[in-house]
This record gives C-alpha cells, sequence and structure tokens, in this order.
C-alpha cells in the first residue's frame, strides 16, 4: 500500500538512527566551550571523600599548565589533554559540607570560577542480599565497551532481519 512504511524499513531506518547516534556520541571530543575560559568539576556535588574531575580551559592557551585553587580540596595543577586542561582531586574526608568556589587561574591572565558542593561523608549501606544473579561477574569492571559490542551487534540483527523481511515480501508480490 502506498503510504505506509513498510516495518522492515522502519526498523532499518531506525536502527541506522540510533547506531549513527553512538558512533556520533563515541567520537564527539570537542571541549563544550571551545575558545572560552571555562573550569568545570564533575561531579558538581560530590560526598567529603569522594573524587572530583576537573576540566579547563583558558581560551587560546591549553598548551601550558595551569592552577585551581578551592577551599574544598587547596591547590590543583590542570595539564593539557586533548587539546584542554585537566586534572583530578580528592575532596579530604574531613571537609565540612557547604558551596566552595574552585578558580582557574591560567599562565595568560585569563581566569574563571566554578561552584563545587561538599555534601557529608557518605556512609556506604549494605544492599539487600539477592545472590549473584546471571549477570555476575569476578571482575570489578562495568562492562561498559562489551554492552556497546552487544549493543552495536544488535543493531545489526535487527537491520539484517527487516532486510531479510523486505526480501522476502518483494519476492512474494512480484
Amino acid at each position: 500500500m502506498r503510504g505506509f512504511s513498510h516495518p522492515g524499513r522502519t526498523l532499518a531506518a531506525g536502527a541506522a538512527a540510533v547506531l549513527l547516534g553512538v558512533a556520533g556520541a563515541a567520537f564527539d571530543t570537542a571541549p563544550a566551550y571551545a575558545g572560552d575560559t571555562y573550569v568545570e568539576a564533575d561531579p558538581s556535588t560530590v560526598h567529603a571523600g569522594g573524587r572530583v574531575a576537573i576540566r579547563a580551559s583558558c581560551g587560546d592557551d591549553n598548551r601550558s599548565q595551569a592552577t585551581v585553587e578551592s577551599d574544598a580540596f587547596g591547590r590543583l595543577i590542570v595539564t593539557p589533554d586533548q587539546g584542554i586542561l585537566t586534572g583530578a582531586v580528592t575532596v579530604p574526608g574531613s571537609k565540612r559540607p557547604g558551596r566552595y568556589p574552585a578558580d582557574l587561574q591560567c599562565q595568560n591572565g585569563n581566569t574563571a570560577t566554578t561552584t563545587l558542593t561538599v555534601t557529608s561523608t557518605a556512609h556506604p549501606t549494605r544492599g539487600p542480599d539477592a545472590g549473584g544473579g546471571g549477570t555476575a561477574s569476578a571482575s570489578t569492571g562495568t562492562g561498559g565497551p562489551m554492552f556497546l559490542v552487544g549493543g552495536i551487534a544488535a543493531i545489526g540483527v535487527g537491520v539484517g532481519i527487516g532486510l531479510l523481511a523486505l526480501r522476502r515480501r518483494r519476492a512474494d508480490g512480484a
């Protein structure tokens, strides 16, 4: 029938869109604020004793190291890494909860500030005793790359099934 989408074509088009979106996200390495001076903390809210990654840019001077200072963690030197400045620091476990500015000072004179929120020390609790489950693993990794490969394989299988259904339908109609 004209005007209606074939299920195989819809499935193939949807799978292709998802695949392109995943591939695009995997290769997006441009800084969020290219050309600007900025500093950001990830996460921006952390428990006392937690680790924070710092990303920064000194505008046109990201080949030189810079300094990030905060009452939350002291002084951190951020160094060039693929066009941006990066570093990581642990907030002391004794740090009082509150909002702390983190100030970037660049060698070219540029400055920027962000805010890091520190919460009370995390007290881990034991989860329910639910057994190992079918996905339990002796490794400590998250399995992220394997999920990506599995997802891409599933999309490929879906596209293949859709194309096979389309081919059979054309063969039956001819």
